[in-house]
């Protein structure tokens, strides 16, 4: 039998000893190093250790300042990450934007806002119970998703807003917000061999805000290589009265080009609802479960919050979407008019789109600036 190296962790093989060697980030330990953990004598609880000293808490987070970016890692040799664990103000969930890089690469191959990352684009908390993302009170973000790299791996967090541009309202606990965004996270990996076949985790962030009349949203636009598609997250904001998700997403395989060959049949339908989500005498009912989600319905409240607001997401754990050259990935807004005549939309619609590649990075459109990245 082969040697076990670690990696494609479950509960079948959890008993395997493997020759990976377990390391961690966080703000206790920069950079992973064994045994050095905790060792810090300067940090952002230095204050509230100051009577117990070194080894107490004293750098349990980092401090971003608008404009700048932080590296939260930088890993040296072969292995992958196994999981993350980041928590900041929720203030600052759609402000901070992650950057994954993968072998050297200038390129990233994962820029998305931090909340988008992890299922929660509209800067207010919703519970995730789903087996690659779990998000928990009050604002604990997790991933689950595999990581490889080959010779080295650097993850980045910017903070995009401009000095002076503090966000408008009363945001609740845990903290009065700053312009400064007070991060915590702790990234686990494993150092050990990878497989030739295992491809390289990518993601990125699109937005219409609106979306022009008649076009649809696109999630990922002529992507060119080999891999999988493996996730969807969409945040979107409904400005229209009545339903919203009679719209098909459409995956372009291979050489598609008019026509997909893979169509889905309605918004709630790919997500894993049906009839609008709508249970009679509750209306739009939220729920998350490993694979499929809607854990996130804001209602108007008659006063300032004009719009309806939903978050879901899709992942294809089980049912990869491949493809060997290229990929295309669209969806329709419609609602419906009078004559029972399908209406296309004009919504608020960002998407995450989560993919394996074999290239370190992939294009994308540029990230828009703070304003077009604000949830108004």
């Amino acid at each position: 039998m082969a040697e076990f190296n670690g990696l494609d962790m479950s509960l079948g093989n959890l008993a395997r000893i493997a020759r990976a060697q377990t390391r961690s980030i966080s703000p206790e330990n920069f950079g992973g190093e064994k045994g050095r953990g905790g060792m810090a004598t300067e940090g952002t609880g230095a204050e509230a250790a100051r009577d117990l000293g070194q080894g107490w808490k004293v750098s349990p987070s980092i401090r971003i300042a608008p404009g700048a970016t932080a590296t939260l890692a930088e890993i040296a040799g072969a292995g992958a990450i196994q999981q993350i664990w980041i928590t900041t103000h929720d203030v600052n969930w759609r402000r901070l934007v992650l950057r994954f890089f993968w072998d050297g690469d200038p390129a990233p191959a994962v820029e998305v806002p931090l909340g988008d990352f992890f299922c929660n684009g509209w800067s207010q908390f919703a519970q995730v119970s789903s087996l690659p993302v779990a998000v928990n009170p009050n604002g604990g973000m997790n991933c689950f998703w595999e990581m490889p790299f080959r010779s080295g791996a650097r993850i980045t967090l910017e903070h995009r807003a401009e000095a002076g541009n503090v966000p408008i309202g009363d945001p609740p606990p845990p903290s009065i917000p700053s312009e400064d965004a007070i991060v915590y996270y702790q990234i686990n990996y494993a150092l050990t061999e990878v497989p030739d076949d295992l491809a390289y985790f990518h993601a990125q962030w699109r937005r219409s805000n609106p979306l022009p009349y008649g076009s649809v949203h696109t999630l990922v636009g002529d992507l060119l290589g080999t891999g999988h598609y493996v996730g969807t997250y969409l945040a979107w904001g409904v400005n229209n009265s009545g339903w919203w998700g009679e719209g098909e997403i459409k995956f372009y395989l291979d050489g598609d080009r008019e026509f997909p060959t893979i169509c889905g049949t309605g918004t709630e339908d790919y997500f894993g609802g049906a009839w609008n989500f709508d249970l009679p005498g509750q209306g739009y009912t939220p729920f998350s479960t490993p694979f499929l989600g809607l854990p996130q319905v804001l209602r108007p409240d008659g006063l300032y919050r004009s719009q309806q607001r939903f978050g879901m997401y899709r992942w294809h754990v089980m049912d990869p979407i491949r493809f060997e050259s290229d990929l295309r990935v669209t969806i329709q807004a419609l609602g419906w008019r009078s004559g029972r005549r399908y209406l296309p939309l004009q919504d608020d619609i960002a998407s995450t789109a989560f993919y394996y590649l074999r290239q370190t990075s992939s294009p994308r459109p540029a990230l828009p600036g703070p304003d077009s990245l604000e949830v108004v």
